[in-house]
């Protein structure tokens, strides 16, 4: 049961009304996994059908409506005066941790690359006390990228790299650019100054939608002039994981930022008490920072 509540003085600890929004979660969540892997089983086996499409579509569709709700609920507690300073606190743990949760996500991938480039790709060249040269051709070079793959008949290699100054470079500049915007509107909010907060919002909103804009051409070219894919071997396979992940997490976190400024242009957030905003900014941070180490790590070395 919910606690009755003064709201010149919020409760130590707001209990919320039973909500229908875990259980819906539940089965958006279960709808869009089974549908994705029935889909993934299909294309392996060679029939594919539209049934699991449409469930994937209902997960994801459930999806949408569970966190529109959900929020939308979460956002009215927070206008009401229902949350206090240790529920604040607890949100802002949450929330550092969920963070916490995603830099493992990455260090997984990013271990992939890691065991591929300084000890996989190494041994199948010869290399060390587990080299197994002998079992490829003769001449096979174990250098990366690796585009010439040891089974080239089942998983042709790519013909060429993605130049790293040239889109990944623009994109560097463009999503650290965006990190100084959202700063500068932090600032501006901190100072209650709504329309300059909003303003710099904004560009930072623009800068994550420019940045996803030339990823999707990247990411044509890369298939279509470079024969780049998920099937072109360790190097297409990491190279598209770590970067399409990375896209995904551009992705939520702009929606984000564009509810958040949808917000403050309604008159929500003060100078004093803004976690949305906040808990956005640190988001948006991180992802920026995985986009340094893969624009090192992927594009450049």
């Amino acid at each position: 049961m919910s606690q009755t509540h003064n709201p010149a003085k919020p409760p130590n600890y707001y209990v919320p009304h039973q909500s229908k929004w875990p259980i819906i979660a539940t089965i958006a969540v279960f709808c869009l996994m089974y549908g994705l892997a029935s889909i993934l089983h299909s294309s392996q086996v060679g029939k594919m059908t539209p049934v699991p499409s449409w469930i994937m579509l209902i997960g994801l569709g459930l999806t949408i409506y569970m966190l529109y709700g959900w929020f939308s609920n979460v956002i009215q507690e927070s206008r009401q005066g229902l949350y206090s300073a240790q529920l604040d606190q607890s949100f802002r743990m949450g929330m550092a941790w969920f963070i916490f949760s995603e830099v493992m996500f990455f260090a997984a991938f990013f271990g992939a690359l890691f065991y591929a480039r300084v000890l996989s790709v190494p041994w199948l060249g010869g290399e060390g006390d587990k080299g197994v040269s002998n079992m490829l051709w003769e001449g096979f070079s174990a250098h990366w990228p690796l585009l010439t793959n040891p089974d080239p008949e089942l998983f042709p290699g790519p013909s060429d790299t993605i130049p790293a100054w040239q889109i990944p470079f623009l994109n560097t500049v463009i999503l650290v650019s965006s990190s100084f915007t959202l700063t500068l509107a932090h600032h501006a909010l901190k100072e209650d100054k709504r329309k300059l907060c909003a303003s710099w919002l904004a560009v930072t909103v623009a800068l994550g939608v420019i940045f996803l804009g030339f990823q999707i051409y990247e990411y044509q070219h890369a298939y279509n002039d470079l024969q780049l894919t998920l099937s072109s071997g360790i190097y297409g396979s990491t190279f598209f994981m770590l970067t399409g992940f990375h896209g995904a997490h551009v992705t939520i976190g702009t929606i984000m930022l564009a509810v958040v400024l949808i917000r403050i242009l309604n008159g929500h957030f003060t100078k004093d008490k803004h976690f949305g905003f906040e808990a956005s900014a640190w988001y948006w941070h991180f992802v920026d920072v995985v986009w340094l180490l893969l624009f090192t790590f992927v594009y450049v070395l």
